[in-house]
């Protein structure tokens, strides 16, 4: 059995320990498929276990058989706000804490609070909710997902304003999918089920048309379905279950530097696209292969093809290819692998093994699948590796090392045995390969028999061997100086490796550390853009929004040459539209730079652009990704940044206004009293019996402008005091 990932095993302790309430979202394509009524229906089956269920939002819509199922359960009080003249109901929060059920019942997600409540979100209220450990019953609909906002746009033509963020969706415990049919759902609508009156007629005649309801209703199925694909994952991960599960296929297409694996990438593409299926693309980087610059442009521009044809795109490392695509596979449930058919001679395979043998024994119950590539691999003539990346000055430090030696055993002859000189050889080896490299390691094993031989083999200075037991000596001796080649040079690639891994770890690790100590958007932008032309060594500019929406600002220095009207139409582009575009892309390819946006959970908070030296730098997809990754971490960085000062500010106004109400309607109680006093005066100044008697209508006119003169020290303290709060 494949030993457990310490880390997963630490999670799932953590999450199993956690106090935080379980989360179910009841999952539809629209409104009317029966998300509440399931919902109730659930609910009444927990109370009849025996859980404390309490209804803490339900919107029936005025539906007979939703009101009937509230029945037997108990209904928290709403919480009326005033709003505009309006008194709207809201979900009480604060109820809901107080007398906190084991399970609560939250209608619309996706619901926008009015001005004046605690969160702006009614998901705010649902998170506080499963922090205080309590269960919750939801629902939602697919189009306020906020992934598949655009998608639904093109699909309806409508702009839906109230989103819920993919990343609190993944938190969900449970989702379950509640569907009809398109035809029972338009019957629904007819019968008065869904909607009444004037807005039925208008659903009718816009959103609720058989064309969109079809589409939402496969990106509803597509949706539940990559959730719970996720939540099997999971499952496997925790419970170190490493075999493949066939419940739903996946493909992996696993390609090598050979031109023809283009094939593969292409036929994974239509056998993807006929199953509807996810597939990826995986390269695995070994020690044992150097690739020149040429394979390595080529395999880039072979995973930014796959890229563009919808796959995902992996590079993976490790000592054996067959062993790491299997642990792969298996690691994310993918039940078919597709490779291209051996194309080295029998005999190569039959020295130094075959790894589609090597693939076929370990498998077990995934399929394997051999394709053809378009070119067979002995009909691509590269350019020798040796002759690519011969170095003469690499080859006269290995001359002079190897010269060294035998100095120093010539020496040393007439004191030590010949078994130690043929160690100070291969220490000499060893030397040249570390620094070297393999290939000079080689040449170097040569030329140590070759002078052993001539300098200290009888006859001496000469190359004849008289005693035929000095050949096996040569042959052992060749064979250790090539196996410790092999091994140092094996050593030497795994460092750097090792290096360029770290190197970007550390890279993510500053980047995520600097980011957490600023809270001001500006300051995150000039942290990101730092690291960025830090690490990528190529300048960089960060345009972002005003607030007609227009990228104006910019942060960072650029040459003027690269800042063109042309140019910042193209930012302009990637932020209206959320993709990437500029040069290496197939949007914009002209440009100088390369375009990504800042797109957080819910909003798109600037563009980045990087010009970079090197036409070829961000072709590779892992530099491409390592920029994505430094754009994602900055995106989510300032997007939480101006969340909480519009948070601040709303409090801020929350308390202003509360401030407000109270002055006014202390005032409104200082008030009463001299105006009674004023009406009561005034009375009594009209009586017959105090209009001829002077002495008393003096006295109530002297108490009336009291109360006069007192009104109107009230009058001018209240502005001051509101403007003094303000």
């Amino acid at each position: 059995m494949e030993r457990p990932n310490p880390d997963e095993i630490l999670a799932r302790v953590n999450a199993e320990e956690t106090h935080r309430g379980r989360l179910k979202v009841f999952f539809g394509a629209v409104a009317g498929v029966g998300k509440t009524y399931t919902m109730l229906e659930s609910a009444r089956l927990r109370k009849k276990e025996g859980v404390d269920v309490v209804v803490g939002y339900i919107e029936t819509h005025k539906r007979a058989e939703t009101e009937a199922l509230l029945e037997g359960l108990e209904i928290l009080p709403p919480r009326f706000i005033e709003y505009k003249n309006v008194r709207l109901r809201e979900f009480d929060i604060d109820a809901a804490l107080k007398r906190k059920p084991s399970l609560i019942l939250v209608d619309e997600l996706a619901h926008s609070n009015a001005p004046g409540s605690r969160h702006l979100k009614r998901l705010q209220d649902i998170e506080e909710l499963l922090d205080a450990g309590i269960d919750v019953y939801t629902t939602l609909n697919v189009q306020h997902c906020e992934s598949v906002n655009d998608i639904v746009y093109q699909v309806t033509g409508v702009i839906v304003r109230e989103t819920v963020p993919d990343t609190f969706i993944e938190t969900a415990n449970e989702i379950e999918l509640v569907d009809l049919p398109t035809e029972e759902l338009l019957k629904r609508l007819k019968e008065g089920k869904v909607y009444l009156g004037d807005q039925a007629e208008r659903a009718a005649r816009h959103f609720f048309q058989p064309g969109n309801l079809i589409a939402l209703r496969q990106l509803a199925l597509r949706y539940t379905e990559r959730n719970v694909d996720s939540k099997l994952l999971s499952y496997k991960q925790a419970h170190s279950i490493s075999k493949v599960w066939g419940v739903r296929d996946r493909l992996l297409v696993c390609i090598s530097s050979n031109p023809g694996a283009m094939r593969l990438i292409r036929a994974g593409k239509t056998i993807a696209s006929d199953l509807g299926v996810d597939w990826i693309v995986a390269y695995v980087e070994t020690p044992s292969v150097l690739l020149n610059q040429e394979d390595r442009n080529r395999i880039s521009e072979m995973m930014r093809s796959a890229e563009k044809l919808g796959a995902q795109v992996v590079t993976l490392s490790g000592q054996d290819i067959a062993e790491t695509l299997i642990s792969y596979a298996r690691s994310k449930n993918i039940t078919k692998i597709i490779v291209g058919k051996p194309g080295k001679p029998r005999w190569r395979e039959l020295i130094f093994g075959s790894m589609i043998d090597n693939l076929a024994r370990k498998c077990g119950e995934i399929d394997l699948h051999l394709l053809s590539p378009d070119i067979p691999e002995q009909a691509v003539k590269l350019k020798p590796a040796a002759l690519s990346h011969f170095s003469w000055r690499n080859l006269g430090w290995a001359i002079a090392i190897v010269s060294l030696c035998t100095a120093v055993n010539g020496i040393l002859f007439p004191y030590l045995h010949l078994v130690n000189l043929i160690m100070l050889y291969l220490l000499g080896v060893t030397w040249v390969a570390f620094w070297y490299g393999r290939r000079m390691s080689i040449i170097v094993s040569f030329l140590s028999i070759l002078l052993f031989d001539f300098f200290f083999v009888p006859p001496y200075f000469s190359f004849e061997v008289t005693d035929l037991q000095y050949l096996i000596t040569f042959a052992i001796m060749l064979i250790v100086g090539f196996t410790i080649a092999h091994l140092t040079g094996l050593l030497r690639r795994q460092t750097v490796a090792m290096r360029l891994r770290e190197d970007r770890t550390q890279a993510l690790y500053a980047i995520s550390r600097d980011l957490s100590k600023s809270s001001y958007p500006d300051e995150l932008f000039r942290i990101a853009l730092g690291h960025v032309q830090e690490f990528f060594k190529c300048q960089a500019v960060v345009f972002t929004p005003d607030e007609n929406k227009k990228l104006a600002a910019r942060i960072g220095r650029l040459d003027e040459s690269n800042l063109t009207p042309n140019e910042l139409a193209v930012a302009q582009w990637v932020y209206e539209h959320k993709k990437a575009a500029g040069k290496g892309t197939d949007t914009l390819p002209g440009s100088n730079g390369i375009y990504l946006s800042f797109t957080g959970s819910e909003k798109t908070v600037g563009v980045i652009g990087v010009f970079p030296n090197d036409d070829k730098q961000f072709t590779d997809p892992d530099q491409l990704h390592m920029l994505e990754m430094f754009v994602g971490q900055t995106a989510l960085a300032v997007e939480g940044a101006q969340l909480a000062a519009s948070a601040l500010d709303a409090e801020s106004s929350i308390k202003s206004e509360r401030f407000r109400n109270l002055l006014l309607t202390t005032f409104s109680l200082e008030l009463q009293e001299p105006l009674k006093s004023i009406s009561n005066t005034a009375s009594e100044l009209l009586k017959p019996e105090n209009i001829d008697d002077y002495s008393n209508r003096k006295a109530l006119i002297q108490k009336m402008r009291d109360e006069v003169e007192h009104l109107n020290n009230l009058t001018i303290e209240l502005p001051k005091l509101i403007n003094w709060e303000s």
